[in-house]
């Protein structure tokens, strides 16, 4: 028959069965109570792998002044030549706002443009079109825009798969004509052109505009034809 005792002997040599005390009780004066709190499983315990941490979402904001491209590829020395409190650099986020297409009207037909419409096109250009659209700004010393500009990459098969740098939409305000900004503009874009790798730049121009693009470099080079599509 099975019972918890212990064999001793005694003094005089003899075996006793004395009962089994059973396990000491700890201490709690000595000895702090063991934690009651469940070990959280592991994949290793259960067998089941735990989920993933998913990290925080990035934010998708934007910075108000978020460039279309490096300011360090408009030259010093474009910049150095500006009159007094005028500055030239990238469009950027916020331009819509300090000027951009009422300096574009000076141009041509702009259209009903509404700034959420503006900024999903910047946006295209600074991402999806990232390295294919350089243009930039003048502003005066409001932070107004008072010029503007642009070189479009056209990435090509021929001459090695070269590039061409295409000049385009260069305005500056009526008010701000005669202060050389069309000058500076064309200067600094024509430079971008070189700098990203484009083996030349053109422009299509009116007659009328013939003398001052020949100013700043640039020589008759064929007939510029165009077939506008109704919408």
């Amino acid at each position: 028959m099975a019972t918890n005792a212990l064999w001793t002997p005694d003094a005089g040599g003899h075996n006793e069965l004395h009962p089994y005390p059973g396990p000491r009780r700890r201490d709690t004066a000595t000895h702090p109570p063991l934690p009651t709190n469940p070990v959280k499983p592991s994949s290793t315990t259960t067998g089941n792998p735990l989920p993933p941490i998913s990290p925080a979402p990035a934010s998708t904001d934007q910075p108000p002044k978020a460039p279309l491209f490096s300011h360090a590829l408009i030259p010093s020395t474009v910049l150095s030549a500006l009159p007094a409190g005028y500055s030239m650099r990238p469009l950027a986020r916020g331009d819509y706002t300090k000027g951009h297409l009422e300096t574009l009207k000076n141009l041509t037909t702009v259209g009903d443009v509404s700034e959420a419409a503006w900024t999903e096109r910047y946006e295209w250009m600074r991402t999806s079109g990232r390295g294919g659209y350089y243009c930039l700004v003048v502003c005066d010393e409001s932070e107004r825009v008072v010029g503007t500009g642009c070189v479009v990459v056209e990435k090509k098969f021929i001459h090695n798969l070269g590039s061409v740098g295409h000049i385009e939409d260069i305005v500056v305000r009526k008010d701000q004509q005669g202060k050389k900004l069309g000058l500076r503009i064309i200067e600094a874009l024509d430079h971008i052109s070189k700098e990203v790798g484009c083996y030349k730049t053109i422009l299509d121009c009116s007659e009328a505009n013939e003398g001052f693009y020949v100013k700043c470099g640039y020589k008759r080079a064929g007939l510029e034809m165009a077939h506008y599509h109704d919408k």
